[in-house]
């Protein structure tokens, strides 16, 4: 067994200090806070994670509308110049 990358040995004793330092009345509260807070953290986490998503894809959308609008204007430029040349060789 293996959490956070500390196995069970640590674990215990992590346990058996906790059990000192608290006393046995006050470990379970100590327990449940330290899980509400590292569910806040997860939750946190996840919810960053869906913005920083989000805005990576807001700003693909953006580059590709910016990447088409820009060949537009040349496609746009290059046709007047083309027909003044066709015009110019007649």
């Amino acid at each position: 067994m293996n959490v956070f990358g500390i196995g069970l040995p640590e674990m215990a004793l992590i346990f058996v200090v906790a059990l000192l330092i608290f006393g046995p009345k006050k470990l379970p509260e100590v327990g449940r806070s330290l899980g509400k807070a590292i569910r806040g953290f997860q939750q946190a986490s996840s919810e960053f994670q869906n913005e920083f998503e989000k805005e990576a894809v807001h700003l693909q959308e953006a580059v590709k509308t910016t990447a088409e609008l820009e060949t537009k204007q040349i496609e746009a430029t290059q046709l007047p110049q083309d027909t003044a040349s066709s015009a110019q060789k007649s």
